[in-house]
């Protein structure tokens, strides 16, 4: 990595966090940050390198995004991701292909469907983050993320085809041929590494390094399957979803590392790309030289346009007309309300993956040699998409949502089925302790800890019941939740005594890491019940 990213990445993460901090959608602040940084004189171009984004940077946050997707939801809605996912991306090349021939001067068809594939694929995570942060119903944060698993394999694909055909080299057959090798190949290296990759962390037990191959899966997915001509992106989704599925027969310490580290990483590389979009306008602008800005702002608004209402023209369709001719559709899926249905159809901004593709194009055609048609064009117009659904779509999207009244009670869905669940699993827990305590008579000093571990299950139970429905403002404090409190307080002496005892001298540094590990475990734990 050079010095100037470097730079870019240490930047980058403490603009995040002040985002964070204060509620602020951080892909948005990045972006406009890096149109103002870009400008500056005298700050050095930084250009985005397609190969750092889609071997880098693409790999781990789709890796991470699939280990944080239920399999099982995705599979209930795979109908309706599969049209997002796979027909969508290919309708919008088509479309935004047809609308770039017909609108950008000299622009060869082949090479309008060069742009259209690279626009094609929207990059969810800004819609997540909003979502989450506003209480989207969970089916639709299932579409969108599924989407935005797999679409870009979709997308991905196209652009090589495209690409391919403007060199003349590929018929509409040897075209299909290639996207069903990168599918299929594509998930077949995807689950072989799962597999081996699933034994070889059970094998070792060892957390660090069960941690340490887990970052290096998405890499290493990636490459194979590119290499033997498959799709990266389906591979990396396949192992990450089957990984994900296993995560639960893993020890606690790999699972608590691997969320850690991987949250981590996520939040560095998203800040990271999104401050690289935004430094990419001055370079972008010296490629259009001597063009007429009146035809380029025509050219991209066009664009721009297609892109952005192409994704209604999809979804409603799709949504609807499928229910409307199959019963069978209806009644297992229902008919979502229409505000629903908007918020998918807006929530369709561009990202990284777009940029990396454009600038992925080669310079020249490989057969003839000769210069790459409209690439300075396909470039400027892939980040005026980019941008520009960011800063339309992505500050407006909250206020749809809001506006829509598109809301859930997933939430409270989900704390009665889990109360339900822990009320199975504290009687069973009872049930085990019942046995020892039959085993043990009754001057016998285990029989304390029977009680201690009853008044435990009792009290894990017990507070997955409490403020069911209600929160603290309107039945007050709940007993698990003071005796929370206190066990905090008691944690929080207890820590102080130690580091006073290490300030002393009285204890060494490794005695103070280790109570101090014991103490961040348990309150972990309160953390957790409360």
């Amino acid at each position: 990595m050079s010095p100037e990213l470097l730079l870019v990445a240490v930047a980058a993460v403490p603009i995040a966090a002040l985002c964070r901090r204060y509620g602020l959608s951080a892909p948005l602040v990045l972006v406009t940050v890096g149109l103002a940084v870009g400008w500056i004189p005298g700050v050095p171009e930084v250009m985005l390198e397609p190969d750092l984004v889609l071997f880098l940077i693409l790999p781990p946050l789709l890796y991470s995004a699939a280990q944080d997707s239920s399999y099982q939801a995705i599979r209930a809605n795979r109908r309706a991701i599969g049209l997002l996912a796979v027909g969508l991306p290919l309708f919008t090349t088509l479309v935004v292909g047809l609308v770039a021939y017909w609108t950008v001067p000299n622009l060869p068809l082949a090479a309008a469907m060069v742009l259209g594939a690279v626009v094609a694929p929207p990059d969810a995570v800004s819609a997540q983050a909003i979502g989450r942060r506003l209480g989207l119903p969970r089916r639709i944060m299932t579409l969108l993320g599924g989407e935005s698993l797999l679409n870009d394999a979709t997308a991905l694909t196209a652009f090589r085809i495209a690409v391919a055909a403007v060199g003349a080299t590929a018929s509409l057959a040897e075209g299909l041929a290639m996207f069903a090798l990168a599918a299929v190949g594509g998930v077949v290296i995807g689950l072989v590494i799962g597999f081996a990759v699933s034994w070889l962390r059970t094998w070792l037990d060892d957390p660090p390094m069960e941690t340490a191959i887990g970052i290096m899966v998405s890499f290493a997915t990636y490459f194979a399957a590119e290499e033997a001509h498959a799709s990266g992106v389906i591979a990396v989704v396949t192992a990450g979803l089957f990984l994900g599925s296993r995560s639960v027969r893993a020890g606690y310490a790999t699972r608590l590392q691997d969320e850690a580290v991987r949250k981590s990483i996520d939040a560095i590389l998203e800040a990271f790309v999104f401050l690289l979009i935004g430094l990419q306008m001055p370079f972008l602008i010296e490629g259009l030289s001597g063009e007429s800005w009146v035809q380029v702002s025509i050219d991209a608004a066009a664009v721009l346009a297609a892109t952005i209402l192409i994704r209604f023209v999809w979804v409603y369709p799709a949504t609807y007309l499928p229910r409307l001719f199959s019963a069978k559709i209806r009644a297992r899926e229902g008919i979502p309300p229409p505000g629903w249905v908007f918020v998918v159809a807006w929530s369709g901004m561009r990202g990284v993956v777009s940029l990396a593709a454009a600038f992925a194009i080669p310079l020249t055609v490989e057969q003839t040699g000769e210069d790459f048609p409209g690439r300075p064009e396909i470039l400027f117009l892939t980040f005026v998409v980019v941008i520009g659904t960011l800063l339309i779509q992505g500050t407006t999207l909250p206020w749809v949502i809001r506006r829509l009244g598109v809301s859930t009670d997933d939430e409270s869905a989900d704390r009665l089925a889990y109360a339900a669940a822990q009320d199975r699993a504290s009687r069973e827990a009872e049930q085990v302790l019942d046995g020892y305590a039959a085993d043990i008579g009754d001057d016998d000093p285990r029989r304390l800890q029977v009680m201690m571990l009853r008044k435990w299950v009792t009290t894990q139970r017990n507070s997955a019941w409490e403020e069911l429905g209600r929160g603290p403002e309107t039945i007050g404090e709940s007993p698990t939740a003071a005796g929370a409190r206190m066990r905090l307080d008691v944690l929080k002496v207890q820590r102080s005594v130690f580091i006073d005892e290490h300030a002393a001298g009285r204890i060494g540094d490794e005695v103070l890491r280790m109570a101090l590990r014991q103490l961040d475990f348990a309150e972990a734990q309160v953390d957790r019940e409360a």
